[in-house]
């Protein structure tokens, strides 16, 4: 299968997760005073967090997949198992925006983000293995997947974090989107 059937695909499925977000939001009561729109900041404010979450991964992808010359099954399913993973992302961004940031719903929230950073790693290996002789491809995988592993580190810290100051595992959370919000210039030379 070539890269770009792939690509596609899962084009649309993260299209989808934008669209399932979006359609969760519901507008506030016109009560006249701007109240209404006060009670509905910290959803749209999780909303927005995860737009940003979902949208990173997107572009991330985007350089990754056309450095997989030919996908084969470990690449097609560890692609299915990180498009998994941010099909949770709306279930998670509900949970966290009606809870008001309650300790579950940042643990909840943390784990999402550290399963979709794993399944993204996972896939990157997958890709990278099919370098292994072409040694500027080598290094730039292996200092992407050093970069995976922190941000897996961060979200997995979010966790614990969460149950002692849910506030301060978000900033955590919100650490990685920071990290990878402009994708590395090789990576995107690579892919070209």
């Amino acid at each position: 299968m070539k890269p770009t059937r792939l690509e596609a695909f899962s084009d649309g499925v993260i299209a989808i997760i934008i669209t399932i977000m979006v359609l969760e939001l519901k507008a506030p009561a016109n009560d006249g005073d701007g109240h209404g729109l006060l009670r509905v900041l910290p959803v749209l404010g999780c909303y927005t967090l995860s737009f940003i979450f979902v949208a990173i991964y997107w572009v991330n992808h985007h350089h990754l997949i056309p450095l997989a010359r030919e996908v084969d099954a470990a690449i097609l399913w560890l692609n299915l198992l990180l498009l998994f993973c941010l099909s949770l992302v709306p279930f998670a961004t509900a949970y966290l925006g009606e809870s008001h940031l309650s300790t579950p719903a940042v643990a909840l929230y943390g784990a999402v983000g550290a399963a979709g950073g794993i399944a993204f790693y996972l896939l990157r290996w997958a890709i990278a293995r099919h370098h292994r002789a072409d040694e500027r491809l080598r290094r730039l995988h292996a200092q992407l997947l050093l970069k995976n592993r922190i941000a897996i580190m961060i979200y997995l810290a979010s966790i614990p974090a969460a149950w002692w100051q849910p506030w301060i595992a978000l900033g955590l959370i919100a650490l990685p989107a920071i990290m990878y919000f402009v994708p590395d210039r090789q990576a995107e030379s690579a892919a070209e």
